[in-house]
């Protein structure tokens, strides 16, 4: 963060101080949530869970070289003390951007944010230092505490921002106002909580309802493939650059392939030039993510070569998002087991077969949640599609919506043991264990409270005699 003396951000969060002797000491290291992460000139920020108490780490962060403590009654050890920390963080966070000298670019989406996150700044880093969003932190308190890991040097922030209803959008932009704005889609993420297509767009679309003028800077990216998020042109002052296949995209692919190994490989195009992209990422839906991210980079200067030589190189950042691993017998694991929505259970679907191209392909997947109504339809739909896509085997682990996947793929077509039910993740990897072959491509993936990574995790870990290691 950058250096704030205590009495400032006890000025700022509208704060009292305890047991601080000398209120000019300044926070110069990281604000940090987690007692484990605490360290000289950390600001140590107090949450109070249902199981665990920050308070209760006081002492320990201090210990370790905290500056204070910021939470909600005195601990004993430098303190400033506010009524709610949450909100104390985000006005934190608020008034340290406002300092910043960086230019602040937020993406928001049903699908797809991560990566497309991970992306930009693996760009924009080429260009100036940048800070970005660790892992899915886009809520209320990651957000903020992103943001003020920002620096003197920093010159680009890149947040990814999540919403589970109206108004959470506006709450972060509030917080950390951007420059640009990037929507991906709107698909059916969260639609049990939102309640419709339409209302999922109207969330989205506070973004760039946010966004500055066009005359003061601002920008919004939009998906020109996607027709709610088209339609946000009319809800933003901000310039618009539209990214995607249709003929109204200013940052494009053509000649979209994907490799032997099935990574995307396509020939970018922005209003600055052309040049030729292969990605070291795997599926065709990555095409989409790196244009949004080309239409950014564009926006801040970069020109088409440098762009693409930055999409070619770069990696996944984020855990369990399509990590591709081969085992020394020859059975390669897809893990992208950290969620799943509709769209990305599809995608995911498409870049097994590609992988797989002549091999035999497992498809491992579990419930994607929230889904209100749609989800026996979705469900369904997910595991017809694995069957018109000849995912050789489909593996459905878990309670209802585990059978509804089963149900789909028999219905298409599949019979015998092409497609079956399991229980749990245990039963997945015993099954897994005995009929792997070498040579194989597994897919794991579902909602992050299925807890599907444990297969793939199983499936890396061989015993002394090579046999998969399950626990």
């Amino acid at each position: 963060m950058i250096a704030l003396s205590l009495a400032e951000i006890a000025e700022v969060v509208g704060g009292q101080t305890y047991d601080i002797p000398d209120p000019t000491v300044q926070v110069t290291g990281p604000v940090v949530r987690d007692s484990r992460e605490a360290g000289p000139g950390s600001l140590f920020v107090a949450f109070a869970g249902e199981r665990v108490d920050g308070h209760d780490f006081a002492a320990a962060v201090v210990e370790a070289g905290a500056v204070a403590v910021l939470g909600t009654r005195p601990v004993g050890v430098p303190a400033i003390v506010v009524d709610d920390v949450q909100t104390a963080l985000g006005a934190l966070a608020r008034h340290v951007v406002r300092r910043l000298g960086a230019t602040l670019v937020a993406l928001t989406g049903s699908a797809g944010k991560t990566s497309t996150k991970d992306l930009i700044a693996q760009v924009l880093q080429r260009k100036a230092p940048t800070v970005f969003t660790p892992g899915s932190l886009n809520n209320e308190i990651g957000l903020p505490l992103t943001a003020l890991s920002a620096t003197e040097e920093t010159r680009f922030l890149v947040l990814e921002m999540g919403a589970r209803g109206i108004g959470h959008i506006s709450y972060l932009t509030n917080l950390t106002p951007p420059k640009i704005g990037v929507v991906l889609n709107v698909g059916s993420a969260h639609i049990g909580e939102f309640g419709g297509r339409e209302q999922i767009a109207q969330a989205k679309g506070e973004l760039v309802e946010s966004l500055p003028s066009e005359a003061e800077g601002g920008t919004a990216v939009l998906n020109a493939d996607d027709p709610y998020v088209r339609a946000m042109a009319t809800r933003t002052k901000a310039k618009v650059i539209f990214f995607g296949e249709s003929g109204e995209a200013d940052v494009s692919a053509e000649n979209v392939r994907l490799t032997d190994t099935g990574q995307p490989s396509f020939r970018l195009h922005t209003p600055s030039g052309a040049s030729d992209v292969t990605m070291r990422l795997y599926g065709e839906h990555h095409v989409s993510n790196a244009l949004a991210a080309a239409a950014v980079a564009h926006e801040l200067g970069m020109s088409a070569d440098e762009i693409a030589v930055a999409l070619s190189e770069a990696g996944s950042l984020s855990r369990w998002r399509m990590e591709v691993t081969e085992r020394p017998d020859g059975v390669t694991v897809v893990n992208d087991a950290y969620n799943a929505n509709p769209e990305s259970m599809k995608a995911a679907l498409r870049a097994l077969v590609a992988i797989g191209k002549g091999r035999r392909t497992w498809a491992v997947l579990g419930q994607m949640a929230e889904l209100g109504d749609e989800a026996l339809a979705e469900h369904d739909a997910v595991g017809r599609l694995a069957v018109r896509l000849n995912v050789s085997k489909l593996v459905a682990v878990g309670g209802r919506e585990a059978a509804w996947l089963q149900l789909g793929a028999y219905n298409e077509g599949s019979w015998g043991e092409e497609s079956v039910h399991v229980s749990d993740a245990q039963a997945a990897i015993d099954l897994l264990r005995s009929e792997l072959r070498p040579g194989d491509v597994v897919l794991v993936k579902a909602s992050r409270s299925v807890g599907l990574e444990r297969v793939a995790q199983a499936l890396l870990e061989t015993g002394a005699e090579g046999e998969v290691s399950a626990r």
